[in-house]
C-alpha cells in the first residue's frame, strides 16, 4: 500500500485559457524541464500509483507531453490528466497511443473562459469526439463542476453530448455512465481557498497529506491540489526528501487538525471544498 492515491504533479503553471471559475496563479510561470521531470520520478513513486500531470496549469500546452507520459509509464505510474478540453484535437494520437494514461477529465465548464480560441459548437465536437475515439481503452470524464454557478449552456452542452452517447445513460458509482469507460460528473461550483478570502469555520476536514499530495513545477510541496500559489509550502522537492518534508511540524500540524476536523492553517479555514467535509 502506497501512503497517498495520488500526486498532482504540477508540469507547467501555464494555461491557455482564462476561465472565470479558476483563480489562476500569481506565480511567475514556468514549464518543468525532462531534467527535473526525470529526478522528480523516482521521489514520488515510492508515495502513489497515480499520478496527475496539474495542479494549475492546462497540461496538454506542454511541448514535452509525450516524452512525460513515457518516462511515467516507465516509472511504474500511472497518469491521470485533467483539462479544459481545447487541445483534445492536436493532442489526440499522444494520447490515445500512451499506455501510460489512465484517465482524462475533461472540464466542460471551460465554455465560461472569454477567451475560447473556437466556436463553442466546435469546442463541443472536439472534447465529445475524443471520448468517443478512445473506444474504451481511456477512462473519459467529463465533469461539470458549475452547479449553483455560470450552468446556463449545461442544457446545449447535454444535448451535444447525446449525439456522441445516445440514451441510455447508466447511474454509476463513478456518475453517469454515458458510454464505455465514459462518464459525466456533476458538480457544485465551491469557493478555491485564499488568504483575501472571509474567514470560515475551523471545523472541516481535507484528505491534503491524507489522501493526496501536490508538488508544484519549482518542486515546492503543498498538501492538496487546491494551494494554486503554494501558500503551505511545506518544502521543496528538489532540496529534501519527501520523508523529511512529511514529518516536519507544519506537516504534521495539518494532518493531525484534520484528524480532529480542525483547520490548523487560515488558509484551510477559507477554503470553501474543505467546507464541505465540516
Amino acid at each position: 500500500m502506497k501512503r497517498f492515491n495520488k500526486i498532482y504533479l504540477e508540469i507547467s503553471n501555464i494555461c491557455n485559457l482564462k476561465c472565470a471559475f479558476c483563480p489562476g496563479t500569481k506565480r511567475k510561470k514556468k514549464a518543468l524541464t525532462e531534467d527535473d521531470f526525470s529526478a522528480l520520478l523516482p521521489k514520488l513513486r515510492p508515495y502513489a500509483d497515480f499520478l496527475y500531470f496539474h495542479l494549475m496549469g492546462e497540461p496538454l500546452c506542454h511541448p514535452r507531453l509525450s516524452r512525460f507520459l513515457e518516462l511515467a509509464g516507465d516509472a511504474g505510474f500511472k497518469v491521470i490528466l485533467t483539462t479544459n478540453g481545447t487541445l483534445l484535437k492536436k493532442q489526440q494520437e499522444t494520447l490515445l497511443t500512451s499506455p501510460a494514461l489512465h484517465k482524462v477529465n475533461i472540464s466542460l465548464h471551460a465554455f465560461e473562459a472569454n477567451d475560447l480560441a473556437v466556436p463553442f459548437e466546435e469546442y463541443l465536437h472536439d472534447c465529445f469526439a475524443f471520448g468517443q475515439n478512445t473506444e474504451g481503452k481511456k477512462i473519459v470524464v467529463y465533469r461539470l463542476w458549475n452547479q449553483g454557478g455560470a450552468d446556463e449552456k449545461n442544457g446545449e452542452i447535454l444535448r451535444a453530448m447525446e449525439n456522441f452517447f445516445p440514451h441510455p445513460w447508466k447511474e454509476d458509482r463513478r456518475g453517469v455512465r454515458i458510454g464505455e469507460k465514459v462518464f459525466l460528473e456533476y458538480g457544485d461550483k465551491f469557493d478555491w481557498p485564499d488568504l483575501t478570502a472571509p474567514e470560515g469555520s475551523c471545523r472541516v476536514f481535507c484528505y491534503g497529506l491524507r489522501d493526496q499530495i501536490g508538488v508544484l513545477c519549482d518542486g515546492t510541496v503543498v498538501p492538496c491540489c487546491l494551494d494554486h500559489e503554494g501558500d503551505l509550502a511545506l518544502g521543496n522537492l528538489f532540496e529534501e526528501d519527501m520523508d523529511t518534508i512529511l514529518e516536519k511540524p507544519r506537516s504534521r500540524a495539518i494532518y493531525d487538525g484534520f484528524t480532529d476536523r480542525t483547520a490548523a492553517e487560515e488558509l484551510c479555514r477559507k477554503c470553501g471544498y474543505a467546507r464541505r467535509f465540516g
